[in-house]
């Protein structure tokens, strides 16, 4: 499995850390940076780098997903959540990764390097990249709807109220 990650300044170590560790363990990984420690860096172009790479991957039929870090992973969550067609998930121990997955589908998990060791971070994400989607109709069709309203700004049948 090929996977894309991206990070900030805060998450440079976890980065670094889970880019030889998921090497080790056989994955494809892609970084999309940083390559040095920069206090004032911004993060939004690294994590729609790498969930650019991770759409790109999966339009040609590869197997793909990605990581994005920063201090907290809120706002690289957001961020890689502006790519078209990618859903990205905040993770903060096994079961949000694993329902990340099993229920949503998630493409990109994003995790805070300040809120975890790297040690509890890659346990996290090694949740995640192992986790099936469950493909149950109700999750199908609720991200149906999400992709839905991403393409069109309506959800066919459910009343929406105007965002004029």
């Amino acid at each position: 499995m090929r996977v894309h990650i991206a990070t900030d300044h805060a998450g440079l170590e976890t980065s670094r850390f889970l880019v030889e560790s998921l090497t080790s363990l056989g994955y494809d990984l892609v970084d999309h940076g940083p390559r040095e420690y920069d206090p004032l860096d911004d993060y939004p172009s690294f994590c729609i780098n790498a969930a650019l790479g991770v759409r790109a991957d999966r339009e040609r039929g590869l197997d793909s997903l990605g990581i994005v870090l920063g201090g907290s992973g809120n706002g690289e969550q957001m961020a890689a959540n502006k790519v078209r067609g990618i859903r990205a998930a905040l993770a903060w121990n096994h079961e949000t990764a694993a329902l990340a997955r099993e229920h949503n589908d998630a493409h990109i998990v994003a995790v805070g390097g300040r809120q975890h060791t790297v040690e509890e971070a890659l346990e996290i994400i090694k949740v995640f990249l192992s986790t099936e989607f469950s493909a149950e109709e109700r999750h199908e069709r609720r991200i149906g709807q999400m992709e839905e309203y991403e393409n069109t700004g309506r959800i066919a049948g459910h009343h929406l109220d105007s965002d004029d």
